[in-house]
């Protein structure tokens, strides 16, 4: 998952050396000066839901209350990555991975073409929409949060959600509440600054050790492999070292916390590179961002890891990467 950069001098190198030791009170200022996400109304993040479908989601993700564009994003990208083929074990098909038998008394024809056909993300994410409306009338008398509870019932059924006066003792489900808040965030544009990363320092030491060290395309930096990587390959290895389980795959990675703006970025955080700035699933390069400009990366075949810069025509966004956001990542679709 390469591309073709500009060398940063050795100069610049040099300049970089002493990065670790502004780490830290960059992350002390920041910590001072940090906010958070927002609560409220969320408008989606830059790129984050693919041109095709972000006028849909934006509409449809404020049909009710208990839902945002934000949130419908993330139950989507759970379900599917969005993907419109989609088929589980269960028989859960299409963007929105609904089952025959609840498509048949939720689903609505959403474009108005006279028919309701669940393969069309048109018609699927307006009614994923609606059926979440629908949940949250079912369990609007239940005491706690109404969004959880209402992701709780789209899980196991608002019976159980009813009956346990809450978000039922169930793994699945708290798992699945859990996981979509967390992805939630990271589909959400940031209101005010995001949270410094714990972990970014070590993750940003780990990337320094392998400085020099050759590309390899798939590399993961294995013995095997000759200790080499890609970008995505270091990124995951990076985070890997301080606790943090990344997706193998950059456009996977986009998804693992809330999103910066350019002159928010804080050491740590993953920075990304695509030729269609509209669309977080045609990302193609990552790196570790470490200030001034610079990241460290594996840029492509033939280079070595090093510093390159960010500012180029092909930025696409960047990546605050948190522990809760990585967890929340689907594994399979």
């Amino acid at each position: 998952m390469g591309k073709v950069w500009v060398a940063a001098g050795a100069a610049v190198a040099a300049g970089l050396g002493f990065v670790m030791l502004l780490v830290v009170g960059v992350y002390v200022v920041a910590g001072n000066l940090a906010t958070g996400v927002a609560g409220g109304a969320k408008a989606l993040a830059k790129g984050t839901v693919p041109a095709a479908y972000q006028q849909l989601v934006q509409k449809w993700g404020n049909l009710c209350p208990a839902i945002n564009p934000a949130l419908l994003a993330a139950q989507l990208y759970q379900e599917s990555r969005w993907q419109t083929d989609a088929v589980s074990h269960a028989d859960a098909r299409g963007i929105a991975q609904f089952i025959p038998s609840t498509w048949a008394a939720y689903g609505i024809d959403g474009d108005g073409d006279g028919d309701r056909d669940i393969w069309d993300p048109k018609d699927a994410i307006p009614s994923a929409a609606s059926y979440d409306c629908a949940l949250a009338r079912h369990v609007k008398d239940v005491p706690g949060d109404p969004t959880n509870n209402m992701l709780a019932a789209y899980n196991s059924g608002p019976y159980r959600v009813i009956d346990a006066g809450g978000v039922p003792a169930i793994t699945e489900t708290r798992n699945y509440v859990r996981n979509i808040r967390a992805l939630e965030e990271s589909f959400a544009a940031p209101v005010g600054r995001v949270d410094p990363s714990r972990q970014a320092a070590g993750a940003i030491a780990y990337a320094q050790k392998k400085l020099g060290t050759p590309y390899l395309w798939g590399g993961n930096g294995t013995a095997e492999q000759g200790g080499r990587f890609d970008c995505s390959g270091l990124t995951k290895a990076a985070y890997e070292s301080v606790g943090i389980e990344l997706p193998r795959v950059a456009n996977d990675q986009y998804n693992a916390g809330p999103h910066p703006k350019r002159d928010e970025l804080l050491p740590g955080d993953l920075v990304f590179f695509s030729d269609d700035l509209s669309d977080s699933r045609a990302i193609r390069h990552v790196g570790i961002y470490v200030g001034g400009g610079y990241m460290i990366d594996a840029p492509r075949p033939g280079a070595v890891i090093r510093f390159d810069p960010i500012d180029t025509p092909d930025y696409f966004g960047a990546t605050r990467v948190t522990e809760d956001g990585a967890k929340a990542l689907p594994t399979t679709v």
